[in-house]
Parts: structure tokens; sequence; C-alpha cells
């Protein structure tokens, strides 16, 4: 897995896009997480936790679900909004499947700023 650490400043606009869209995923629907991943064409895709007794995905792996419902065969990015410090492998996975290796991965925190990138592989 490579990481970077703060995006910063320079972060990219429709960067920004997805992970404001993930932050307000996570606001609306009042779950641990939100995430958002813009397909090959642009399209975004929006998703929070899901947390049924018989279906528990989490929100990347739900947004992930989304686009290639919808028709995506790519990915060029994706962001998740959590308390947590790590993108799980699991997750991981799940972008790369869609969008390969090299897929960047933003984890911001709940205020929405940016800690840390990671590629899908």
């Amino acid at each position: 897995m490579t990481q970077s650490t703060g995006p910063g400043p320079d972060l990219d606009p429709e960067d920004r896009k997805i992970i404001t869209l993930a932050r307000s995923a996570r606001a609306r629907n009042g779950v641990p997480e939100g995430a958002a991943v813009r397909d090959n064409t642009g399209r975004t895709y929006v998703a929070g936790t899901v947390d049924l007794p018989s279906l528990k995905l989490s929100a990347l792996r739900t947004a992930v679900a989304m686009a290639v419902a919808s028709g995506a065969d790519s990915l060029e990015a994706a962001a998740v909004v959590s308390e947590s410090t790590t993108v799980p492998d699991e997750d991981r996975a799940a972008v790369r499947d869609l969008g390969g290796d090299l897929t960047p991965v933003l984890l911001a925190g709940p205020d929405g700023v940016p800690r840390v990138t990671v590629q899908a592989g």
C-alpha cells in the first residue's frame, strides 16, 4: 500500500467535491462513515455505511457497488469520511477491483479535513 499524508491545499477540486459528498452522506444519514467514488466519466456515487442484521457494508464498498450497479467500468478516485485513521484492506480491494492499483483513496476526518491518501493497490 502506497501512502502519503496530508493531501494539502493543492487537493484537486474534484477530489474536494467527493470528500464533501462523503461528509454530507455521513451527516445526513447519521452513519459512522460516508463515501463517494468518481468514475472515469466524472459521475459520482455517494453512500453511507450499511448496517442491517443480514447485510453489513462499509460506506466505500457500498459506493463502489452503486457505481458497478449503475454501469461504471472504472474509477478515478474514492473518498471516505470516518473517525478511522486507516482505510481497511477490504475497502481498498473493492476500489482496486474497479479502478486498479493506482486509484487514489482519500481519507478525511468527520470535519472533512483530508488525513491521508492511499492507493487502492
